[in-house]
């Protein structure tokens, strides 16, 4: 089958591939002897997913991935960290590995805005703020506190078609497309790829779905 890594995994770990996430729940529930205290409640991580993080780099070596996933990973990570985790998945693939995201369209939630704002809708900022996770609603407690300091849930930077398209090629990749569910030549991409991570239902807006290529 190949190498073949997908980064910011959450809970989904398909088979046959290397599944990374740095969320501090899963880093805690790796710890020897008291780990299974932390296996409690709604969010359990398999035990094949690693804890790795792609800003600080995954500890595999270069060229080793024939593959590279992150399905609503990039926008959650500060404006130079986007930059640092392109450069370090150009870096793992293969010369001609594959590289597909999925991203929040900021273009589309912009023109459904705008749409919201010229059919009179007086809350459409509220929709936009909530369906981008850009707004906080209110301010919590110990728990909020606790989520904003060590959490990965809120959208840091937000991307375009546009947008994603120029960062990929800046950093060096190449065949640079916007993709479709399933839709890549390499067939072990449809073993970790969900239909549902490719449409925000809730907003009615599809997803900005990439794939690129480092050069052969």
């Amino acid at each position: 089958m190949g190498t073949y890594i997908q980064y910011g995994c959450g809970l989904w770990s398909p088979p046959g591939w290397i599944n990374f996430d740095v969320s501090p729940t899963l880093r805690l529930q790796r710890l020897p002897l008291i780990g299974f205290f932390f296996k409690r409640g709604p969010t359990i991580f398999p035990e094949e997913v690693r804890f790795g993080d792609i800003v600080a780099g995954l500890p595999l070596p270069d060229d080793t991935a024939d593959g590279i996933y992150a399905s609503h990973v990039l926008e959650h990570l500060c404006y130079d960290d986007f930059w640092i985790a392109l450069r370090n998945t150009h870096r793992l693939l293969k010369p001609g590995g594959i590289f597909r995201l999925v991203v929040p369209d900021l273009e589309m939630r912009a023109r459904k805005y705008l749409s919201q704002l010229d059919n009179g809708i007086a809350d459409s900022n509220t929709w936009f703020m909530d369906t981008s996770n850009l707004g906080t609603r209110r301010r919590g407690g110990a728990v909020a506190l606790a989520r904003s300091l060590f959490g990965n849930s809120a959208h840091l930077w937000m991307w375009d078609e546009k947008s994603i398209r120029a960062a990929l090629e800046r950093s060096g990749f190449v065949n640079v497309r916007r993709c479709h569910f399933n839709d890549c030549k390499d067939e072990n991409f449809n073993l970790v790829e969900q239909v549902g991570r490719l449409h925000d239902a809730p907003a009615g807006i599809d997803e900005c779905a990439m794939e690129a290529q480092k050069p052969i």
